[in-house]
């Protein structure tokens, strides 16, 4: 499967990788351009390119910058793409008064940018330190498992089956598995 990942950072890096090593094509940007993490995509094995690029490449895209740049994501490239959402909010990178005022989740304030994508919160209740040596191969009895939470459930499923791929097992509370 072709991964995009808009973001560069920590955790952009360790699911690319997990998901290069899994065997799928992936392909990583940020806002500076394609030119400023060409070394970030060797180390990887990954190709680099600009969040237009990664929204037409990826038939999955992690979500996986700060949600406040979130607005910077294209919408129309992702419309009815699998969204996996692992951003946690930082008020300190500056306020989002709906997730203040408890009126929406981060999931929702991504799927309410994104209205045509399949938005899944997945990747998010685990520290970056630990996604990339805490996966462990299927069948692993020490296998981590992560929550994740959507509205599809083909979308769910497909961010279950590539959890599974790069080390984890999902778990989703509101069907038990």
């Amino acid at each position: 499967m072709k991964i995009g990942i808009i973001g560069a950072g920590r955790v952009a890096q360790a699911v690319g990788l997990l998901a290069a090593r899994a065997g799928h094509q992936v392909m990583l940007s940020n806002s500076r351009g394609p030119e400023t993490i060409r070394r970030v995509g060797q180390q990887i094995g990954c190709k680099v390119g600009t969040v237009d690029d990664v929204a037409a490449f990826g038939e999955m895209i992690v979500a996986a910058i700060h949600l406040q740049m979130s607005p910077a994501i294209p919408a129309a490239p992702l419309a009815g793409k699998i969204v996996l959402n692992p951003q946690n909010y930082f008020p300190h990178f500056g306020p989002v008064p709906a997730l203040d005022s408890g009126e929406l989740t981060t999931a929702e304030v991504l799927a309410r940018l994104l209205p045509g994508s399949k938005v899944v919160k997945a990747l998010n209740s685990i520290l970056v330190e630990d996604v990339v040596p805490d996966a462990r191969p299927t069948g692993a009895k020490d296998r981590r498992a992560l929550p994740m939470a959507g509205d599809d459930a083909d979308a769910k499923a497909g961010v279950a089956t590539f959890l599974d791929q790069i080390g984890y097992v999902s778990y989703s509370p509101e069907i038990g598995q």
